[in-house]
């Protein structure tokens, strides 16, 4: 694969081999984001489970202590006072089964995050095969099928990410900006790992964290310690 030069450059200031805690490991990985814009850390834990088997899914959701750097545009489906509720606590988009037309007939997807009162959940099934493979579906798990639709907009608007396994059983989750510098992506990804951590299934057996490693956009990844994680 090619790689430009600023990445190489970066490169040569990890070394490959080394599993590095998790302070130092931020520190690299703002030193080595090579881009002028302000890049997206990401974190990617390989877990120990096996995805195919519903006892051993690992899902979840919690707001970051420094946020995501990022505005997410939450869509609402809730009616009456719920919708007023939403509104009021900052949501982008809210409505019933207007916005089920629109997303049908226009493949409308200018919303990051989609919320739904359990009520509503009969209509927005609808859109399952639509919202589904983009991961916009709303889940209980996730926390974005509540009866309290304020509080989820208030909590997505301040940072709360979702985490969840794919097909590979890796863990993919945005942890903050190059900007946030290293102490506040160090307590973000804290947290977000002590709730990786503590959604361990029952039925996983062995090594739980299997691989853990940050990177910004367009810089190349860190190894941390997964054994001191756990």
């Amino acid at each position: 694969m090619f790689r430009g030069k600023k990445y190489q450059e970066s490169a040569k200031l990890i070394d490959k081999g080394a599993l590095y805690d998790t302070a130092e490991a931020m520190e690299l990985v703002v030193k080595t984001a090579p881009a002028k814009f302000d890049e997206t850390v990401e974190l990617h834990v390989k877990l120990g489970v096996d995805s195919r088997h519903a006892d051993q899914q690992v899902r979840g959701a919690i707001v970051l202590p420094h946020g995501t750097g990022k505005t997410q545009r939450v869509l609402v489906f809730a009616k009456g006072d719920k919708a007023e509720a939403a509104k009021a606590a900052g949501a982008d988009f809210v409505g019933e089964m207007d916005l089920v037309e629109k997303i049908q007939k226009e493949n409308w997807f200018d919303y990051d995050v989609v919320v739904a009162s359990p009520d509503m959940m009969g209509v927005v099934g609808r859109l399952g095969k639509v919202l589904g493979p983009k991961g916009l579906m709303p889940s209980p798990k996730a926390g974005t099928v509540t009866p309290d639709v304020a509080k989820a907009v208030t909590e997505i608007k301040a940072g709360k990410v979702e985490y969840r396994l794919d097909k590979t059983n890796i863990i993919h989750c945005p942890i903050g900006k190059v900007s946030f510098g290293a102490e506040k992506l160090t307590e973000n990804f804290n947290a977000l790992m002590g709730a990786i951590v503590k959604a361990k299934p029952s039925a996983a057996k062995g090594q739980y964290i299997r691989s853990c490693v940050c990177a910004s956009t367009m810089g190349p990844g860190v190894k941390i310690n997964g054994a001191k994680l756990m």
